[in-house]
């Protein structure tokens, strides 16, 4: 992938809007996909209880700052 804005960091910050972490896989850095969807799906796991609403907002947080570090990733 060429840096910032090519084809492939576009690509991968559309994978991030459905799955995150996956953009990062793509781009080949495993440990931050590993993070994000942990992050993220734990966030909305906790949020899908009931009784901790608002960890939706932080799973959002989290789940935005994986499609932005996908889309402005510099290899």
């Amino acid at each position: 992938m060429s840096g910032q804005g090519s084809g492939g960091n576009v690509i991968a910050a559309i994978c991030n809007f459905f799955i995150p972490g996956l953009g990062q896989l793509v781009q080949g850095r495993i440990l931050a996909a590993i993070i994000f969807f942990v992050l993220v799906s734990v966030n909305y796991a906790l949020a899908a209880t009931g009784i901790l609403f608002f960890m939706a907002f932080f799973g959002f947080i989290f789940h935005i700052w994986a499609i932005i570090d996908a889309a402005r990733y510099k290899g």
